[in-house]
């Protein structure tokens, strides 16, 4: 793994942190004011939340590249971002009323209608596949190729679906599948756990998680902290990051910082 992308909600870890962070779109659009970043972030697009509150995207993806723009504009250093997805979990597909291959069919369909949005300059979707078994997201990939998509080419292609699967194997399993397909792929895992990290992290290019914030609420602040939680706290945060990498050797880490 090149790059592990700390989550967060709090937006004013862009300023603060000094490694490279992935936030979420529907945390950034509101803020009329938004810090500069001192490190890179990939933005994720809150599909999983959108889908589950409204059955529907109602952001059109005319608006949403031009959060983007607008993030990369006001925030700086935008590495990429997600495109608006329609995960596949089953509460998320109960929301919907659609189908698996259905949501796969709009994923790609959007992925398009992004790059052709953005227009020709350097294009910061990082395309998507996702399922609920292996041969769906097998499935995935022919879609993609069959779309004209040649997901090799792009810097990174995230392995969606997977961060509230609780078995670590099922995902390895998952990486493991794509990269027989393409040997090639520059897999990014989202919502990784710590031990995922050290099982798959070596077939990886990077990965995201937030798993610190929930870790947070269940113990004590941390000595010298007054609030009731660390669950919005940037130390605990930091600290987790640091145990979580290393506890994963045999792979090499970019660390990211506010000089590089």
């Amino acid at each position: 793994m090149d790059i592990f992308y700390l989550g967060t909600h709090q937006v004013d870890h862009l300023e603060r942190a000094g490694v490279p962070l992935f936030v979420s779109h529907r945390r950034l659009a509101s803020r009329k004011a938004l810090p500069r970043a001192i490190a890179e972030y990939a933005v994720d697009s809150g599909a999983y939340t959108e889908l589950l509150l409204h059955g529907r995207w109602t952001v059109s993806p005319q608006q949403y590249c031009a959060a983007i723009r607008r993030y990369d504009a006001e925030i700086g250093r935008v590495a990429w971002a997600a495109p608006q997805d329609w995960c596949v979990e089953s509460n998320v597909l109960a929301a919907t009323g659609l189908s698996v291959e259905d949501h796969q069919r709009l994923t790609v369909e959007n992925f398009l209608e992004l790059q052709q949005c953005w227009g020709d300059d350097d294009q910061p979707w990082a395309p998507v596949i996702q399922g609920n078994t292996v041969d769906q997201y097998r499935r995935y990939w022919e879609m993609y190729g069959k779309a004209g998509i040649d997901l090799k080419s792009f810097p990174l292609v995230g392995v969606g679906s997977v961060c509230r699967r609780q078995a670590t194997s099922e995902i390895d399993a998952v990486v493991s599948a794509l990269l027989r397909l393409d040997p090639g792929l520059p897999l990014h895992t989202f919502g990784a756990k710590g031990g995922g990290i050290a099982r798959y992290g070596h077939k990886i290019c990077s990965a995201d998680s937030l798993a610190w914030s929930m870790q947070a609420r269940r113990r004590p602040p941390l000595p010298g902290h007054t609030h009731s939680s660390c669950s919005n706290c940037l130390d605990f945060a930091l600290l987790w990051r640091d145990r979580v990498l290393a506890s994963a050797p045999g792979w090499q880490l970019k660390r990211l910082h506010s000089a590089a």
